[in-house]
């Protein structure tokens, strides 16, 4: 008999409660497949295609297995890019509401005192780009002693992206009684070398795609040369009038002239790219999710595990000079089982990495010709129309997780003693409440931030007003968002 439901898998309560408020209805097929071994804790070798529901694969077992009251961390994820660390450690934290699990996201680029206070408090999952999980074990401020599970994210990416050795670096550090889960598109010999030197017995799981690339996603190619991109663009997007696109550039001054170009032409339209700040870059990504613009112009950086739903169209503008960089861009597109286009711009002299890509996965792709000036000319008063209407803003998927939520601000920590420990057993207290109304707990050395579930804020908030904790009256309040 085939699992059709989570409650159905051995899941506490709290997990089967956050992945019904997430609205996530049924287990996916890699979902299926990896839940019962991740929770016998075997180890795992895992070839799946982007968009397969990879993260709540690993990120299901790592909240359901790990122990709430241990303070050092016990699980420890690899991402290749700083975004997609990001958005794991959400996906986790989202996934763990109710169980109280606290993730940190370590990364490069961003100041490496305030990861280290992070890692100080208690953390039951980690995530991080190699270089800076490296950096955190070589000087002591990430503790290793407790872990006990270890997953290599988007492996082929990291080989890559030249991470291999980083990787295995940090794989030397970590306790050999271990659980560890890879999961890879594709299983490139380095992986796979590295797979059979670090893992016991690993269980092989392959999800056969319909091919290297998902059969949702409507594959075409249009010849124009350099100088009539542009136009060629205005008049594609005219015509298709998306929803929401992200269109691909090959270098950081094609996106900055492409946006700038757009923007004048009243699109709405932002940008990311490497030579951004890392926190201008997470602003677009987050201000592109909930819809606040349709046309995203990027850099090959946004195209590594950025998941987010609704993509209707793909287009690379200049067609990209590596393979694998073809699927890992059109892989934006026709997500979760939605269906998505994807087009190519090709110049006379690049037939030879249009060659590549159609080589690489098994089919050509279909030539179309640009649009007629007449079949622009008709569809131009519904993109119009479109250009001027209020953008529908998108509900993020924890929205409905983060309604009922109250985060409280308390001005004591680790300095008068304070543990979590003792904000559960004095808030429990208060009539009306239990321990599984407390959210995630974080204690700093001179003040706490306590989570507060299920709308009971208010009422925790007016009772601790007047209520000691550890004999100590504190001074309470909302935190700031």
């Amino acid at each position: 008999m085939s699992i059709k439901q989570f409650k159905d898998y051995k899941l506490s309560d709290d997990i089967v409660r956050a992945l019904s408020d997430l609205g996530y209805q049924a287990p996916t097929e890699v979902q299926s497949k990896v839940l019962p071994l991740a929770l016998e804790e075997k180890d795992l070798v895992v070839r799946s295609q982007t968009g397969s529901g990879k993260t709540a694969s690993f990120g299901i077992p790592i909240c359901e297995l790990v122990e709430w009251e241990e303070n050092k961390p016990q699980a420890l994820v690899l991402t290749p890019t700083r975004e997609l660390a990001v958005q794991v450690k959400e996906d986790i934290t989202n996934i763990g509401r109710y169980k109280r699990i606290k993730a940190a996201a370590v990364y490069g680029k961003s100041p490496f005192h305030r990861q280290k206070l992070e890692l100080k408090q208690k953390n039951h999952v980690v995530v991080g780009t190699p270089g800076r999980v490296l950096d955190h074990i070589e000087k002591g401020t990430l503790p290793l002693e407790k872990l006990v599970y270890l997953v290599i994210d988007e492996a082929d990416e990291m080989l890559n992206m030249g991470f291999i050795e980083q990787v295995e670096a940090i794989i030397q550090e970590l306790p050999t009684d271990r659980v560890t889960l890879t999961f890879s598109a594709t299983l490139p010999e380095d992986v796979e070398a590295l797979c059979h030197k670090y893992m016991k017995k690993p269980v092989h799981i392959e999800i056969k795609a319909t091919g290297i690339t998902t059969d949702k996603i409507d594959h075409s190619m249009i010849e124009v040369k350099e100088e009539d991109k542009l136009t060629l663009l205005k008049n594609v997007t005219t015509v298709e009038n998306p929803d929401s696109c992200i269109i691909f550039c090959r270098t950081k001054e094609n996106v900055d002239t492409l946006c700038d170009e757009l923007d004048r032409s009243g699109y709405p339209v932002d940008k990311i790219h490497g030579g951004m700040i890392q926190e201008a870059r997470f602003e677009v990504m987050d201000d592109f999710k909930r819809g606040e613009f349709r046309y995203l112009i990027a850099t090959d950086v946004a195209a590594r595990g950025i998941d987010i739903e609704n993509i209707t169209h793909v287009i690379n503008y200049d067609i990209p000079m590596e393979k694998e960089s073809y699927v890992h861009r059109t892989g934006r597109t026709g997500r979760a089982g939605s269906a998505g286009k994807a087009i190519t711009f090709c110049t006379p002299y690049e037939d030879k990495f249009l060659a590549e890509i159609e080589d690489y996965i098994g089919f050509t792709i279909p030539k179309l010709q640009p649009p007629s000036q007449d079949t622009v000319a008709k569809s131009k008063a519904d993109f119009e129309r479109k250009l001027d209407t209020e953008p529908d803003f998108k509900a993020d998927k924890s929205e409905q997780l983060n309604r009922d939520i109250m985060k409280l601000y308390f001005n004591g920590g680790k300095k008068k003693k304070i543990r979590a420990v003792d904000f559960v057993g004095t808030i429990s207290k208060i009539e009306g409440v239990s321990a599984d109304d407390i959210g995630i707990i974080t204690i700093q050395e001179n003040l706490s931030y306590v989570e507060i579930l299920n709308g009971k804020g208010p009422l925790v908030l007016q009772a601790m007003k007047k209520t000691t904790v550890k004999g100590k009256m504190l001074k309470v309040h909302e935190a700031r968002k």
